[in-house]
């Protein structure tokens, strides 16, 4: 039957399928990607005049050497990451642990007025992971022993949470409670809120996560100075709960970078 496609160069062994060998030493690397990554990835290879394999095993070529870094490849990629850095909060600490009115150095973007002020959650920091808008994989925040912090670790990691583990079931739950169909593929940093868990300051009636690059409450007008973010936090309601006091805030910049502030941080006669 002649469908009017062409029919092509025919193979020189019609018999025998066409197979590539690789050289030794080499390995085979399987990616979820999302509809648009994948198509994006399409769009480039046709541009280039390569298969989509070419077009990868190109990419980790310039990796390797040297052409391209892994700081060029990251920068701007909105996902969650394989280690949580400690945010830095505004302002140093004295003896009683309270902040004064002395800002910290790295945190020096955020009074130069740069960044977004979003809202604090008081709850336990997980990560959920999204496939075509199906929860796959929910981990859990582990922070450093003190053996740990003595060796030089200070920053914190996740790991997987376990059914069977009873210290995971209000975060499992959380997490069971949360509609991720509208969420983009990929791993999302949250803070796992509810009637058991940190005491629910926000009186919330569910438990539920709330991610931070998706539904974050925002505080455009947030001050930036001591004085008056001490007298902001003292009154700030919830914008997440309404009718309780929102537990303080943390701006963002556009390059990933994080500082907080709580309303506990400052003395009571701030």
């Amino acid at each position: 039957m002649d469908d009017g496609k062409g029919r092509g160069r025919p193979r020189k062994d019609p018999e025998r399928l066409a197979r590539w060998t690789p050289p030794d030493g080499w390995s085979r690397l399987v990616a979820w990607i999302s509809p648009e990554e994948k198509r994006a990835l399409k769009h480039a290879a046709v541009d280039a005049g390569v298969p989509v394999a070419d077009l990868v095993r190109s990419l980790a070529g310039g990796l390797a050497a040297g052409a391209v870094t892994h700081a060029d490849l990251v920068r701007g990629v909105s996902r969650g990451r394989p280690v949580m850095e400690k945010i830095p909060t505004l302002f140093e600490r004295d003896d009683r642990f309270r902040v004064v009115d002395r800002p910290r150095a790295e945190c020096a973007w955020v009074f130069a007025g740069e960044g977004v002020g979003t809202e604090k959650l008081d709850g336990t920091n997980v990560r959920l992971t999204v496939r075509a808008g199906h929860l796959v994989r929910v981990e859990k925040r582990r922070n450093p022993s003190r053996e740990q912090k003595q060796l030089g670790i200070v920053d914190g990691w996740y790991v997987d949470t376990s059914a069977d583990a009873a210290e995971d079931k209000w975060v499992l739950a959380a997490a069971a409670g949360t509609d991720v169909s509208g969420w983009p593929d990929g791993e999302h940093s949250c803070e796992a809120l509810g009637p058991r868990i940190q005491g629910n300051p926000l009186g919330l009636a569910e438990h539920l996560c709330v991610p931070f690059d998706v539904a974050a409450p925002v505080y455009e007008g947030a001050p930036r100075g001591y004085h008056e973010l001490a007298g902001y936090l003292a009154e700030l309601e919830s914008r997440y709960s309404p009718g309780s006091l929102a537990e303080g805030i943390v701006f963002h910049h556009p390059d990933g970078r994080r500082a907080k502030i709580k309303r506990k941080d400052f003395p009571k006669a701030a």
